[in-house]
C-alpha cells in the first residue's frame, strides 16, 4: 500500500511540473531581479535567524544553518515559486523548552523526526486539508503574522542582551536604547522606509529594499553614526555545515522525548507553510502544490537535523520582501540561500556593519504591505461571525500561537456553520397520492439539526403511513442515522409506518451500509430513487 502510494504520488508531482510549466523563459533582465531579490531577503534572514536562534536556546550559526539548508531545499523543490523558508520564531518558542531539558543534540532528532513526519503528510496528500481553512481565518493570520513581524522588531531598538526572556515580542522586558541612539535608529528606519516606498517611482533596476538598506547603510558608514549593527547581536562567521548524526541514544525512550515536539513542530511547520503558499499564490497567481510543499519542507527538516540547523518552514516575511522585490522563480530563493552561505563563510565582516535600523526598515514595510487592510474597510459589510473570527484568529496569533490561532479559527468558523446549517431544517406538509403524508424535508440532516428535525413530526395526529421525502436534503453522520432510528421507532410504536422517499446515492449507500433500509419488494435490491423504503429498528443500537 505505502509502495502503491509512493509511486502515485511521484506520477503526481512529475505531471504537476510537466503541466504547469514550472520554468518558463529566462531572460538576463528577469535573471537580475531574481538575484537582487535573493540578496535582499538574505540580508534580512541574518538577524531573523540570530534572533530565532537566540529563542530557541541554541548557537546563532545553528539558525543560520538552516535557514540556508531549509531554504535552499525548498526553493528548489517546494510548490510554490517565490517562497522563501528558514528558521522561524513559531518553530522556535517550541524548541526552547526541548533545548532547556534534554540539549542540542535532543533538538536535531527531534527535527529529522519532524521531517519524516512532513514527508508523510505530503506523500499521503494531507496537505490538502489546508483548503478547510476559511478565507476569514486566512485575514486574521495574514494581520496576526504581520503584528508579530512588527512587534519582533522592537527588540532591535533595546540594548543588546537586556531582554531577559520577559519581552514576549519584543515591546517589554528590554532596556531601550538611550534617547539618543534610539531618535538616530527611528530616523534611519524611517529613511529606510522611505527610501522603499519611492524607489519604485524612480527606477526599478534595483529591488526597492535593497535600495533602502544601500542608502541607509552607506550613509551610517560614510558618516560613521553609531548605531545598533548585525554584529551587536552575534558574530555570523562561520564553516560549511558538516554532516553530524545526532548523538541520541537509539530507544524508546529518546522516542517518547522527541516524538511530541517532532508532532507539534510538523503540525506548525505545515500549517504555516501551507498558509503561506495560499498566499504567495494569490499573488503570483499560481495554485495547487500543497502536497509537494509538505514533501520539500519534510526533506528540508530531515536534512538540517543532520548539518547541525534547528529546523525551519516558510517565512511569510521573507516570501513578501522576495516576491515584492520581483521574484518570481525559483532563482530568487536559491540565490538567497547562496548569498546567505556567502556571508557566514567570507562576508561576515561586511554583512556585520549593516546597521539594524535599515532591515528593521524593511520589514516595517512588509508588515504595511502584509496586513489585510481591506479586512478593516469589509468588517460592516460581512457577517458578525466571519468579522468576529478574523479579529480572533488575529488575536490569538498575536498572543499566543499561529497553530493555535488556525485550529481556533477553524473550529469556531465550523461551528457557526453547523449553528447556521441547523437552523435551515423544515418540512413541507402535503397528502400523498395513496392517501400517506408526505413530509418534504429541505435541509442537511447531521447532529446539530437532529433535535430540529424530531420537532418537526406530529405523531400521534399523522396517519398510519408517512413518508419522509428526501429529495431537497441529506443525511450527513451517524446522529442523523440515529435520528431516523428513533423516529421510525416512535412511528411504530404508534402503531404507523415511515418510509423514506427520494434518497441520493450517497444516503442510500450511507443508510444501506447501517442496515436500516428495508425494500419490500426484489425489483429493486440496491437502488432506485423513487422507492419508499422502510426504516429496520435496532441497527443503531438507540432505546426506543
Amino acid at each position: 500500500m505505502i509502495r502503491n502510494s509512493l509511486a502515485a504520488f511521484a506520477e503526481r508531482l512529475s505531471a504537476s511540473v510537466r503541466n504547469r510549466g514550472e520554468l518558463p523563459d529566462l531572460t538576463v533582465g528577469q535573471i537580475r531581479i531574481e538575484v537582487l531579490a535573493g540578496l535582499t531577503v538574505a540580508l534580512a534572514l541574518v538577524p531573523e535567524a540570530v534572533a530565532f536562534a537566540f529563542v530557541a536556546g541554541v548557537e546563532p550559526l545553528v539558525g543560520l544553518y538552516a535557514a540556508f539548508i531549509v531554504g535552499l531545499v525548498t526553493a528548489l523543490f517546494g510548490g510554490r515559486r517565490g517562497m522563501i523558508s528558514g528558521a522561524t520564531g513559531a518553530l522556535a518558542v517550541v524548541m526552547v523548552h526541548l533545548v532547556a531539558e534534554h540539549g542540542v543534540e535532543y533538538l536535531f532528532a527531534t527535527v529529522v523526526l519532524m521531517g519524516i513526519l512532513q514527508v508523510g503528510a505530503g506523500i499521503f496528500r494531507l496537505g490538502k486539508f489546508i483548503r478547510m481553512v476559511p478565507h476569514p481565518v486566512m485575514l486574521g493570520f495574514v494581520n496576526g503574522l504581520a503584528i508579530v513581524i512588527g512587534l519582533a522588531q522592537l527588540k532591535l531598538f533595546q540594548v543588546p542582551g537586556s531582554d531577559h526572556g520577559g519581552g514576549g515580542h519584543g515591546a517589554l522586558g528590554g532596556e531601550w536604547l538611550p534617547m539618543p541612539e534610539l531618535t538616530l535608529m527611528l530616523g534611519l528606519t524611517g529613511l529606510t522606509m522611505l527610501v522603499i516606498w519611492g524607489t519604485p517611482k524612480i527606477t526599478k533596476l534595483i529591488p526597492a529594499p535593497l535600495m533602502g538598506i544601500l542608502i541607509t547603510a552607506g550613509i551610517v558608514i560614510a558618516f560613521g553614526l553609531d548605531v545598533p549593527t548585525v554584529g551587536d547581536l552575534a558574530s555570523i562567521r562561520g564553516e560549511l555545515p558538516a554532516f553530524h548524526i545526532p548523538t541520541v541514544p537509539l530507544n524508546l525512550e529518546t522516542l517518547e522525548i522527541i516524538f511530541p515536539y517532532a508532532v507539534i513542530l510538523a503540525a506548525i511547520g505545515l500549517i504555516e507553510s501551507l498558509l503561506t503558499l495560499n498566499l504567495v499564490g494569490e499573488i503570483t497567481g499560481r495554485k495547487g502544490g500543497a502536497s509537494r510543499e509538505c514533501v520539500a519542507q519534510g526533506a528540508a527538516n530531515i536534512i538540517t537535523g543532520f548539518f547541525g540547523g534547528m529546523g525551519g518552514c516558510a517565512m511569510i516575511g521573507q516570501s513578501m520582501i522576495n516576491v515584492k522585490s520581483g521574484g518570481r522563480l525559483r532563482i530568487a530563493g536559491v540565490a538567497a540561500a547562496l548569498f546567505l552561505l556567502v556571508f557566514i563563510l567570507f562576508a561576515s565582516s561586511l554583512i556585520e556593519r549593516i546597521p539594524l535600523a535599515a532591515l528593521v526598515g524593511v520589514m516595517f514595510m512588509v508588515v504595511i504591505g502584509t496586513f489585510a487592510w481591506q479586512s478593516l474597510r469589509i468588517m460592516r459589510r460581512i457577517p458578525r461571525s466571519d468579522a468576529f473570527v478574523i479579529i480572533l484568529v488575529t488575536g490569538v496569533t498575536v498572543y499566543a500561537d499561529l497553530a493555535i490561532a488556525v485550529v481556533v479559527g477553524v473550529i469556531v468558523s465550523a461551528l457557526v456553520y453547523a449553528w447556521n446549517a441547523a437552523s435551515r431544517i423544515h418540512a413541507r406538509v402535503a397528502d400523498g397520492e395513496k392517501g400517506e403524508m408526505v413530509y418534504k424535508l429541505e435541509g442537511p440532516l447531521f447532529f446539530g439539526s437532529t433535535t430540529s428535525f424530531m420537532e418537526l413530526f406530529r405523531i400521534n395526529d399523522d396517519p398510519e403511513h408517512v413518508v419522509i421525502d428526501f429529495a431537497d436534503s441529506r443525511v450527513v453522520d451517524q446522529s442523523a442515522l440515529q435520528a431516523i432510528e428513533d423516529l421510525a421507532a416512535k412511528y411504530d410504536a404508534a402503531g404507523k409506518r415511515l418510509e423514506l422517499r427520494h434518497l441520493s446515492r450517497d444516503c442510500h449507500r450511507l443508510l444501506s451500509k447501517a442496515g436500516q433500509l428495508m425494500v419490500d419488494s426484489d425489483d429493486d435490491p440496491d437502488y432506485a430513487l423513487a422507492v419508499d423504503y422502510r426504516v429496520k429498528l435496532g441497527r443503531m443500537g438507540g432505546a426506543h
